[in-house]
């Protein structure tokens, strides 16, 4: 729902393929400007001339509609799509046009201008990684894959809901990384020792901890009013976790207000894995 006196704008993110690239790049930029509802809309591989069509009167249409040109993100290769699209009612962001021009007069080279480039067979090798990856860190979630903690680029540790298994599973889809995670339960806290599973990895842990009133609000829509959601418990086990980071010198981070993305990038530059 809109707010009152608060502007809003449609958006689209264009593509011939996925629109990845296109949503990434300008959901950033849109992120810098506060105060507007950006109504936004995927529209992925727009490979044909009737589809070409199809998605100017869907520009044109939306702004109209707000009495605003749409603002659109295109990673668009074909050349005759990114004309049609940028004479429609918007402000057209064209990436493919300000990063391969500028690199074709660098690089005094043409462009092959591949749609799709980056998913072709011969990045099949690091998509396949990818995949692995994604299957090793559901295998080894929350201490399961322990026997595979040997292949594991690294190991997360944390109380429960602290932000293991999506950081986990980020970093192998964005970056093939096999990341395992353990949960650190009440006997693991009673004193400042490592679990005997993990004291052979040491080298590859990394701690995560959280604000014990956020931890408390994520656990209460789990479990609402239980023991394990209390204040009480969230504040006493992230202290005794915290200690145990302490202790044995395991870097950790603040997963409290930092997202996803920053704290892989940052476990990722601590452990020195890219």
């Amino acid at each position: 729902m809109v707010k009152p006196n608060t502007k809003s704008r449609a958006v689209f993110f264009v593509s011939d393929r996925t629109g990845i690239t296109a949503e990434a790049l300008g959901s950033s930029l849109l992120s810098q400007f506060e105060g507007v509802d950006f109504n936004k809309k995927h529209l992925s591989f727009i490979d044909t001339l009737d589809k070409a069509n199809e998605a100017v009167k869907q520009i044109n249409r939306a702004s109209l509609q707000i009495g605003e040109p749409a603002l659109v993100f295109s990673t668009q290769i074909n050349h005759e799509f990114r004309v049609m699209m940028s004479k429609s009612d918007c402000v057209f962001f064209d990436f493919f046009d300000t990063f391969i021009s500028k690199m074709e007069r660098s690089l005094d080279l043409k462009s092959s201008h591949t749609a799709g480039r980056l998913h072709g067979l011969n990045h099949y090798s690091s998509y396949s990684n990818r995949i692995s990856s994604i299957n090793f860190a559901l295998g080894s979630d929350d201490g399961l894959g322990a026997k595979s903690y040997e292949n594991a680029d690294l190991i997360l540790i944390g109380v429960s809901r602290s932000g293991k298994t999506p950081s986990c599973l980020f970093m192998a889809l964005q970056y093939g990384i096999n990341a395992a995670n353990y949960p650190l339960i009440e006997q693991d806290l009673e004193n400042t020792q490592l679990p005997d599973v993990l004291k052979q990895y040491k080298h590859k842990l990394f701690g995560l901890t959280i604000n014990p009133i956020r931890l408390q609000k994520i656990r209460d829509e789990r479990r609402s009013n239980s023991h394990y959601a209390s204040l009480k418990q969230c504040q006493s086990e992230v202290n005794r976790a915290e200690d145990l980071y302490h202790a044995q010198c395991i870097p950790f981070i603040d997963t409290t207000q930092t997202s996803i993305e920053e704290i892989s990038t940052k476990i990722i530059h601590k452990l020195s894995l890219r």
